[in-house]
């Protein structure tokens, strides 16, 4: 049962714009460092401890609509063959602009969540790795935050229609919060959506706070960390270890969907928080000995944001490849990538968990620490 990674080349379409932040080439990177570390499996030696590639397998439109308003697919649609029109629906913002192809690309990063997701529960894979996926804003009727389809939960109500007895723990780290995820499945209890993320007060989308904790029959199956500008691996660390293990072990899911932003970094230019590369290395282990413990082992990763595109993204997400392995990395970077990203105009990182931190003051680190706690102790409260 060999992890798979799903990804092709067409995948690469999701392009918002040339000038804009979420740049496809974050896949494409870590794609690139991943081989370069030996973890895909090829034909001169299709060994044990690699991924297999599998492209993603097509849906058909009634899968998009298990999530999305008809109106709203129609109106990608329309954006998609002219991306001068003016179709609403958050389409043709800053955000989320236009661009030809828009509609088939979108869908595609659905599909391979999809065939991510039905891999894992199909019993072929264990774990899977989706890295396009995790476009976790998107809502039922609009586009916002850089996604126009929400991948995961089209993946996750697609997989409970087929399998109605099935239980979903999702959790995601990215630094903003889970707004479209938790959307769709606030009122479901079959769907557990944890969330730590940087406080709504200071980011966008605004939303998360401890005081949102679901609806009608899935009251309790939604859980949000919101932590304060700065917090970093202890933050984290704490608020996994506290909140998110113990409710999702409770839980007891047949399967895990992480998504796996990597702009919590601290260095990522659109958010505030502290973490660092050897911080997701942390999170990724306690994320996958998780899966071991509740459901078989059985995660499907997904990426997410990340917008320090060029040396922080691709190795956070091999971290992310390697624990979904459970390997242990060399430290040291394979000169082949390194030349890739000087190819790009960068310089490149030459040890993968290389990383100083933030710069911050006692003060600051004093107040983080107790601003987290105070959240924490919030939620175990009730």
């Amino acid at each position: 049962m060999r992890p798979v990674i799903v990804y092709d080349t067409l995948l690469g379409a999701y392009d918002l714009a040339p000038w804009h932040p979420l740049r496809p080439e974050r896949v494409t990177l870590t794609l690139d460092l991943i081989a370069a570390y030996g973890l895909i499996a090829t034909g001169d030696d299709p060994g044990p401890g690699r991924f297999s590639l599998l492209p993603p397998r097509a849906i058909d439109r009634e899968a998009l609509a298990l999530v999305h308003d008809e109106t709203y697919i129609e109106a990608v649609e329309r954006a998609s063959i002219d991306p001068d029109a003016r179709v609403g629906h958050g389409i043709g913002t800053g955000d989320d602009p236009a661009f030809a192809g828009m509609h088939e690309a979108a869908t595609r990063v659905v599909a391979a969540t999809c065939t991510a997701l039905d891999h894992v529960l199909s019993g072929v894979s264990v774990r899977a790795f989706a890295p396009a996926g995790g476009l976790h804003h998107a809502h039922r009727d609009r586009a916002a935050g850089f996604c126009i389809y929400n991948d995961a939960a089209v993946a996750m109500v697609r997989a409970l229609s087929e399998r109605p007895d099935l239980r979903i723990a999702y959790i995601d780290i990215d630094a903003h919060h889970a707004d479209g995820v938790q959307e769709a499945f606030c009122n479901e209890p079959r769907v557990l959506v944890a969330s730590i993320h940087e406080d709504g007060r200071y980011l966008f989308p605004g939303t998360g706070s401890y005081r949102e904790r679901g609806a009608g029959d899935g009251l309790g199956t939604t859980i949000n960390v919101p932590l304060p500008p700065y917090a970093g691996p202890d933050g984290y660390r704490l608020a996994f270890d506290k909140v998110v293990d113990p409710l999702v072990r409770s839980f007891a899911p047949d399967v895990i969907v992480t998504q796996n932003g990597a702009d919590a970094h601290w260095s990522d230019p659109l958010t505030s928080l502290g973490m660092t590369v050897p911080g997701y290395e942390m999170l990724f282990t306690r994320l996958s000995t998780l899966a071991d413990r509740v459901c078989g082992g059985r995660l499907v990763a997904l990426g997410g944001g990340g917008y320090s595109w060029l040396t922080v993204v691709p190795r956070v997400w091999t971290l992310l490849a390697a624990s979904l392995l459970r390997l242990d990395l060399s430290d040291e970077i394979p000169a082949a990538w390194q030349e890739r990203v000087r190819a790009l105009g960068g310089e490149p990182p030459t040890r993968l968990r290389e990383d100083p931190g933030p710069d911050l003051d006692d003060d600051t680190v004093a107040r983080v620490e107790h601003d987290t706690a105070h959240v924490i102790s919030r939620i175990m409260a009730g």
